[in-house]
């Protein structure tokens, strides 16, 4: 484990050691991981100082992501709850029927995502790139799993109280299932700020762009700086580890406070 550990942690090493080198060092070979040449600060100026506006980018990205994650979390709770504790005609034939969509390629309904973003007005929008990650079959189905698990005695002494499905939603249901909503709250925001393909489709002007649409611009006619990629990539990890470390400790927390005493 501690060789597997070490080889995935290498092209991160050298992802941090690349962006503090001169362009020239970046591919010397054998490798300098602690390099001889520093051109951290010139590096890291460029990017969040240079001829693009990388700061606006990373607003953009952070603004989005934590939307999409928020109601993400929201509405995947509410329906596994829907799904598992309300009880409707065609249930279950409608729960499959959100899980087919699962199955189908996102590649082959990008078009008419398109064209229906567009007849609604929200092409090259921010609203419309977060309602794209704001509903999830597998979120759905992730948290619909957790709330089956949940003892049929403590919702049934909430109803014997008055509470309606909103209350016991709120008070009891999401309390108990709160380390699964934050894992894949926690997920959600992994995969909303490493995505490229629904940006770079949903969006055209230059001021809504996010971050990963803003690195590649460091790739122009004039050839590709990988210094200022990485420099641009090690800025765009640090939410995410931050995330990580944060959503860890929720988690755990959530474990602690979801316990049922017999």
């Amino acid at each position: 484990m501690l060789l597997g550990g070490i080889a995935f942690i290498l092209p991160f090493l050298w992802m941090v050691s690349a962006s503090f080198k001169p362009e020239i060092d970046v591919f010397r070979y054998p490798i300098e991981w602690i390099p001889k040449h520093w051109n951290a600060y010139r590096n890291y100026r460029d990017v969040w100082f240079g001829d693009y506006p990388f700061a606006l980018y990373y607003w953009n990205t952070i603004k989005v992501t934590a939307w999409t994650t928020l109601v993400s979390a929201a509405v995947s709770s509410m329906a596994a709850y829907g799904f598992s504790h309300v009880d409707f005609r065609g249930r279950n034939a409608l729960f499959v029927l959100v899980l087919a969509t699962f199955m189908v390629p996102s590649a082959s309904i990008l078009v008419p995502q398109f064209l229906i973003f567009r007849w609604l007005h929200l092409f090259d929008t921010h609203l419309g790139l977060v309602l794209v990650g704001s509903f999830s079959a597998l979120g759905t189905f992730m948290l619909r799993q957790f709330f089956l698990g949940l003892h049929p005695d403590c919702l049934d002494a909430a109803r014997m109280d008055g509470a309606g499905h909103a209350r016991i939603f709120a008070r009891i249901a999401v309390p108990l299932v709160r380390p699964a909503i934050a894992t894949y709250a926690i997920l959600r925001f992994i995969w909303t700020w490493n995505d490229y393909a629904n940006p770079l489709i949903f969006l055209r002007s230059d001021h809504l762009a996010t971050i990963q649409l803003g690195i590649q611009k460091f790739a122009s006619e004039s050839g590709v700086f990988y210094s200022l990629i990485m420099a641009g990539t090690v800025s765009a990890v640090l939410p995410l580890i931050a995330i990580f470390v944060v959503g860890q400790k929720q988690v755990i927390e959530g474990i602690a406070l979801g316990g049922v005493k017999g």
